[in-house]
């Protein structure tokens, strides 16, 4: 996944050109949310800081502990989650969306009701294809 967000430049070797999908930084973000667990997480911590344990079970199906601080750690590296940790005994730390994961999980909410509003009509096209095959 990417690691930084920044347009390419078709100036650069090995960059993809410039009007290519790949140039696109929308597609360049939603590889970086598009795996199986991202998705899951910004849900999770939308109404606050949630201690590890607890996200794990909030995300659940089948996710790992391994998998989970996998992807906690992309999403702090791009700026979309905060961790904080806090000097105690036992010492716990938490985990919250940060300004920009706010602003993208509003984006995400969106898309999700687009999908709720129109998936019955996506569907019924897709059958009446696979019917008329």
């Amino acid at each position: 996944m990417a690691d930084n967000l920044a347009p390419s430049s078709s100036s650069t070797p090995g960059s993809p050109a410039e009007g290519t999908v790949d140039a696109c930084p929308s597609m360049r973000a939603l590889e970086l949310i598009a795996g199986k667990w991202a998705l899951r997480i910004f849900p999770a911590l939308e109404n606050g800081p949630v201690r590890n344990n607890e996200l794990l079970r909030r995300v659940g199906n089948g996710i790992s502990q391994k998998m989970l601080t996998q992807t906690l750690r992309e999403l702090e590296a791009n700026g979309l989650i905060l961790r904080t940790i806090y000097d105690s005994v036992p010492p716990h730390v938490e985990y919250r969306l940060s300004p920009l994961g706010e602003s993208l999980n509003r984006t995400l909410v969106g898309l999700d009701d687009w999908v709720r509003a129109h998936w019955p009509e996506m569907e019924r096209i897709r059958k009446s294809q696979v019917d008329s095959d």
